[in-house]
């Protein structure tokens, strides 16, 4: 979790997003509500991206310490 401020936005604008939705759902503006779920969809991408980033790093950093402690065996 080392990226919070990209988290951050990512979360605005999952909020907005849904705003949005829920404003175009209201109005019956099919734009507005196409374009919140959008918003909203595009949030939840970059939050799996970022997840899935940490935990290639997480993996990386356990074989890597696997790695050293060999070595400091010989």
């Amino acid at each position: 979790m080392a990226d919070l401020k990209g988290r951050s936005e990512d979360a605005k604008d999952k909020v907005v997003g849904k705003g949005k939705e829920a404003y175009g759902k209201a109005t019956d503006d099919k734009s507005k509500e196409a374009e919140g779920k959008a918003q909203s969809l595009g949030a939840d991408i970059k939050e799996k991206a970022r997840n899935l980033g940490d935990d290639i790093k997480e993996g990386f950093d356990d074989v890597k310490e696997k790695f050293s402690k060999k070595d400091d065996k010989k």
